[in-house]
């Protein structure tokens, strides 16, 4: 068995901030701010089943607004971008927040119709992933950068100003599938779980551990994250069939599915049932718990702000 990850043992808690209102995205992030949220996130299509503003617009109109929380991608699709494209705008965001990224990636692949209107063949999204995180890493900490490689060929170009945390925002991997695994061990900096339950995380983290011992890496740290859509509600009943409704719009799928999936990978119910799951899940590894609501943003910034994150130091007892 490959040793452990190097994972903190700080445990910290995010928002997603989804939506295309400008004003009530504004408001909730600097209220999470002043809440103690750590950190707020910005889910990423170029088309999908439901309206969705472009990640790196959002986040940077969020850094405009909010002075401390990191800012983060969950995930960001990198395959259906030219990596110096990405590069530059991640690198700008960095420098405009004062190194607040925290950079998700991931292939996607859910939402065939975007892969073709940019461009990119769906079955190339794994290998240009991969070389385009190579690309991204050595254009934000090398002063010249020539690259001859599968699918992009350039150089040599400099890209400046850098980003303000030096090598680059980490880059955590989110996937669930057995390339994502292997991507995390051998090129990333964390890990991001979407629609995964406790059990199946800790055996993820097993995996990525296997994968950076074979890739030759010393860690000296590994992000561990989980994003969880949250429905919090006194009834539990009542959660259960809102988050089946909800997710069953987002991802245009019977509303039977997601009330058997929801169990297992929604975090449900009153916020004392959402810490104890929480729980399960800091056992399974994660340090950091990226929430998107699955009920007003507002409400149910300001019930988590109260009644979970004061709680979270005792997720580890």
């Amino acid at each position: 068995m490959p040793a452990p990850l190097p994972v903190s043992d700080r445990v910290r808690c995010g928002m997603v901030v989804a939506g295309a209102a400008r004003e009530p995205a504004r408001t909730l992030a600097r209220r999470c701010e002043e809440l103690g949220f750590d950190s707020l996130w910005a889910g990423d299509h170029i088309a999908f089943h439901v309206p969705i503003l472009e990640s790196l617009s959002l986040l940077s109109f969020l850094a405009g607004a909010t002075e401390r929380v990191s800012l983060g991608t969950s995930v960001y699709l990198l395959p259906l971008r030219r990596p110096a494209v990405a590069a530059k705008s991640v690198a700008t965001l960095d420098v405009l927040s004062g190194g607040r990224v925290l950079f998700g990636v991931g292939v996607g692949g859910e939402f065939p119709p975007e892969f073709e209107a940019c461009g990119v063949p769906r079955a190339e999204r794994g290998s240009r992933t991969d070389e385009g995180i190579e690309i991204l890493r050595r254009l934000w900490s090398e002063d010249t950068v020539e690259h001859r490689g599968r699918h992009f060929s350039f150089g040599p170009v400099s890209m400046n100003p850098k980003p303000v945390q030096a090598g680059g925002p980490p880059v955590w991997i989110g996937g669930r599938r057995p390339p994502a695994f292997r991507r995390a061990g051998r090129l990333g900096d964390g890990y991001i779980s979407h629609m995964c339950a406790t059990d199946t995380y800790r055996a993820n983290l097993e995996t990525i551990a296997g994968h950076a011992e074979a890739a030759g890496r010393t860690l000296q740290r590994f992000d561990t994250a989980a994003f969880l859509f949250t429905a919090v509600d006194d009834v539990y009943e009542k959660a259960l069939e809102r988050a089946a409704a909800v997710l069953a719009g987002v991802y245009a799928r019977p509303v039977e599915q997601f009330r058997e999936a929801a169990p297992r990978y929604v975090l449900l119910g009153r916020p004392e049932d959402c810490l104890e799951q929480m729980r399960g899940f800091h056992a399974a590894g994660v340090r950091h718990f990226v929430l998107s609501p699955l009920s007003d943003p507002q409400a149910f910034a300001e019930r988590v702000g109260a009644e979970i994150l004061p709680q979270l130091p005792s997720l580890a007892g």
